[in-house]
């Protein structure tokens, strides 16, 4: 008779996070199909800027979201570790509810004050109405992307990333033969233009969303079952929800100000460092994406170690991850490195124009940080598997409010470095963010912290 052989600690990591991989490059291609069809329309400069600002709007909308999504892998995780299948459920329920909450606000608030936001962000009056015809529909549906990327996360928790994918495959193709129709009016659909592709895309998430709770509901997914009836709320859990995702909805909110501080400081040297900026920041969100799915996988299979009461399966899991995301992030390095200048002039840069130079430098950059910012994402997601958030937003808040910022305007002015300065000091900082999490790490603090969530 012979037996599966039992898979490494590390081969279950990287079986968990390729899903993940796929599952969050199809959510930047969701939004590319949305951008690159409405590129087409006669009035494209308008639209694309208009996308521009409706999804800085729509990300800073999402922090709540983002927060209560990390508490919830982080509870679920640990009770699927304890082999509580009730538990599971019960935080599953409550957390749809809270996430129910969360969007009629966002519909709410979000509908109220979207043109007063998106003036704070700069857009005229012309840009406003496009941007609000794209922003009206995915406000006022925001719960049904909301419940999706809750339950995406929450089958993360048990282990199971394959189910989410392949929903968010069919999903975006069906997003796909929507916007083509409906922007653009092919097929014999009307040409509602910018506004169509957010039709589209409410659609596609209802879609998701069907296939999920059918799915949650008969049993594809082993000891999960999503109930629909509400029950009372469980205050103590949505305090433990709230102390896991608070801070790690902080960090969120730190690493956009970093980043505005970075582009304010490079607009007074240099206006077109900004196009070079934006640039940068398209190729660091795409290649950033595989580091950050293990991060998550890593979360999930920390939680259940802790809750099963097995630290060392826990460091165990840390120690695979350290090493899938360097050698993941070491080989993404070397091609934005040695690539540099084909990947510029994906964006139509002109060879030889200080736009280019810019860019390079910038790209290049981003390209030697990765392997410490993949050192540093996988103790985040050791972190907030734990439950341990508040110990990341302690290192995120002091490395970049007291390091990377102060850092930048004395690189960049003091020194005279100008924008290779400013734009230096933000790997730098993440050589002490990955040295201070490794302190943590050694020191065990964020295993007891988990245990006792």
């Amino acid at each position: 008779m012979t037996t599966t052989p039992k898979k490494s600690v590390f081969q279950s990591l990287l079986s968990l996070a390729l899903p993940i991989i796929g599952l969050n490059v199809l959510s930047v291609l969701a939004l590319a199909v949305d951008t690159a069809m409405c590129g087409r329309l006669g009035n494209s400069n308008t639209v694309l800027t208009a996308l521009g600002f409706a999804t800085q709007l729509i990300f800073l909308l999402m922090v709540a979201m983002l927060g209560l999504t990390v508490g919830s892998v982080a509870l679920i995780a640990r009770a699927y570790g304890a082999k509580d299948k009730e538990r599971v459920n019960h935080i599953l329920l409550q957390s749809s509810m809270l996430t129910v909450f969360i969007s009629v606000l966002v519909a709410i608030f979000g509908n109220l004050l979207a043109d007063w936001l998106l003036m704070l962000l700069g857009a005229n009056e012309v840009v406003r109405e496009s941007a609000l015809l794209y922003l009206r529909p995915l406000l006022t549906c925001t719960v049904f992307y909301y419940l999706n990327i809750l339950y995406a996360a929450s089958l993360r928790g048990v282990g199971n990333t394959r189910l989410a994918f392949m929903i968010a495959l069919a999903s975006n193709g069906l997003n796909v033969f929507l916007n083509y129709g409906l922007i653009l009016g092919n097929m014999g659909f009307p040409a509602l233009g910018v506004q169509g592709a957010a039709i589209g895309t409410v659609l596609s998430h209802c879609f998701s969303l069907g296939l999920m709770v059918f799915f949650l509901r008969r049993g594809a997914v082993k000891d999960v079952f999503l109930y629909l009836k509400p029950k009372a709320i469980d205050k103590k859990l949505f305090r433990d929800l709230i102390k896991i995702g608070t801070p790690a909805a902080l960090d969120m909110v730190i690493l956009n100000a970093a980043f505005i501080s970075i582009v304010g400081m490079v607009g007074r040297i240099e206006q077109i460092a900004v196009a070079a900026h934006g640039i940068g920041i398209r190729i660091q969100s795409l290649a950033f994406v595989p580091g950050m799915s293990v991060s998550q996988a890593t979360g999930a299979m920390v939680g259940q170690a802790l809750g099963a009461g097995n630290v060392e399966m826990a460091r165990k899991v840390v120690r695979a991850s350290l090493l899938l995301c360097t050698i993941i992030m070491s080989t993404l390095a070397l091609i934005i490195i040695f690539g540099v200048y084909p990947i510029v002039s994906i964006f139509d840069v002109a060879s030889g124009t200080t736009l280019e130079t810019f860019s390079v430098m910038w790209i290049e950059l981003l390209g030697y940080c990765m392997p410490i910012v993949g050192i540093y994402i996988a103790f985040v997601g050791m972190l907030r598997g734990a439950g341990a958030t508040s110990i990341s937003l302690r290192i995120n808040f002091y490395a970049t409010v007291f390091f990377q910022i102060p850092l930048s305007a004395l690189l960049g002015f003091t020194f005279g470095l100008g924008v290779w300065g400013v734009w230096a000091a933000f790997p730098i900082s993440f050589l002490l963010k990955a040295s201070w999490a490794g302190v943590v790490y050694r020191k065990g603090d964020w295993a007891k912290t988990g245990i006792r969530v």
